[in-house]
């Protein structure tokens, strides 16, 4: 069937689902920085000078490995395809959004961010959605570019 409604139940859950694993992978991200910072600053109590933990040198690859394999996972079972194209922006250019709207507002706001940034790239995936996704996704990063460097 070519009807508008027949094409638009199963894109609706994918990407809700990449919805959900964006704001879940978002909101775990922002835990995890936290629980980092909290050690750091117990680790690093008695010293006056630069002090890294080992935490702080694993954070960023921790967190990228742990979102790729999550978005492997997710998309796979979401049949979101090309994996390829979707899950490397979703991870190179996520930290922009986030940062914006974890400085201006909080966990929460890149919680929302995180879902926002996820299922705008994954609605990208299909060519009907294409040029609302990527609007999305761009008008996310020019926002969030604006807060970031106003």
């Amino acid at each position: 069937m070519n009807t508008p409604n027949a094409e638009l139940r199963p894109i609706l859950p994918r990407v809700y689902g990449a919805a959900a694993t964006g704001a879940v992978l978002a909101y775990g991200v922002c835990l995890f920085f936290s629980w980092v910072k909290n050690h750091r600053d117990q680790a690093c109590e008695t010293t006056d000078g630069l002090c890294y933990t080992w935490w702080d040198v694993a954070a960023i690859p921790l967190t990228f490995v742990t979102a790729l394999i999550t978005l492997i996972v997710v998309y796979k079972q979401l049949g979101i395809r090309p994996r390829l194209a979707v899950i490397p922006p979703t991870l190179l250019l996520a930290p922009i959004p986030l940062a914006a709207a974890q400085t201006s507002a909080g966990w929460w706001a890149a919680t929302l961010t995180g879902g926002a940034w996820a299922s705008s790239l994954a609605l990208a995936v299909w060519s009907r959605y294409r040029i609302l996704g990527l609007s999305a996704a761009a008008a996310l990063l020019i926002g969030s570019l604006v807060v970031l460097y106003r």
